[in-house]
């Protein structure tokens, strides 16, 4: 059935910034769909609650402290899950994330931050899973970027730049990786998440988001974790370079940030 090709049974997943939001709904999903999840991220409390959610839907969850900037914590969640699992098949490089600031308000270490956090980090982490993958025929790689690198927006010279090199990043190394390990990408766009908190939670600007959105609301965490289900299952085997949009249809900001007249 093709239902099957959406199966990840006995799979072994890495999601980074699981505990919450967008991470923590693709862990759901890809237990859901058979497979056990390491989860990585920052704060133990939010890891852990999405390891038992795991293990509630019958599958096997490690909870991993995790900071992606930090180029030894990379390392270890690499090699506990491989101990753990004995074997790693899908990546979700999820963490990220850098808020909006004024392009001549934004220093050096503010800049090189952002990349750090939103595109190296998905580098070297994807450079440490690939052999890993290897050794059981091959894997799967999805990064989570976002429609801020492809539209361009007052407020988010960082932030945008590090998700537009991260979607072409993913096509670059799908190219190198393949046939055997698949990378894509998903640009998604306003989602319901503690990241958006302070927004949604002022009704005119949300009333204002969900009207630039053609489908007329605001994404949740499930709209993401699906088409992350579709990358990572044989479903898209086919697959490999391509940056998917999950965005509710919007080809322009939504919302835009007020920065200073110059």
């Amino acid at each position: 059935m093709i239902l099957d090709r959406f199966r990840l049974t006995d799979r072994v997943a890495i999601v980074t910034g699981a505990g919450k939001g967008i991470g923590r709904g693709i862990a759901l999903a890809f237990a859901e769909a058979g497979a056990d999840v390491v989860c990585a991220a920052r704060t133990e409390a939010d890891i852990e609650a999405t390891a038992a959610a795991v293990r509630e839907r019958g599958r096997r969850a490690e909870a991993i402290r995790c900071d992606v900037t930090v180029t030894a914590d990379l390392e270890a969640l690499v090699a506990a899950a491989a101990k753990a699992f004995g074997r790693i098949d899908v990546l979700v490089n999820n963490a990220g994330g850098t808020p909006p600031r004024p392009a001549l308000d934004t220093s050096e270490g503010f800049f090189e931050r952002a990349l750090r956090f939103n595109l190296t980090s998905a580098f070297l982490l994807s450079k440490l899973v690939v052999p890993h993958m290897l050794t059981h025929g091959g894997g799967s790689v999805v990064n989570i970027s976002s429609r801020a690198g492809g539209m361009v927006q007052t407020g988010f010279v960082a932030y945008g730049t590090a998700k537009a090199g991260l979607s072409f990043m993913t096509k670059n190394l799908a190219a190198d990786l393949a046939p055997k390990v698949r990378v894509n990408a998903i640009a998604v766009g306003g989602v319901a998440t503690a990241a958006l908190e302070s927004v949604l939670t002022n009704d005119a600007i949300r009333r204002q988001m969900e009207a630039g959105t053609p489908m007329g609301r605001i994404g949740e965490p499930e709209d993401v974790a699906a088409c992350a289900l579709y990358l990572a299952s044989p479903a898209a085997s086919w697959v490999t370079g391509k940056v998917f949009e999950v965005d509710g249809g919007a080809e322009s900001p939504a919302f835009r940030i007020p920065v200073p007249e110059l």
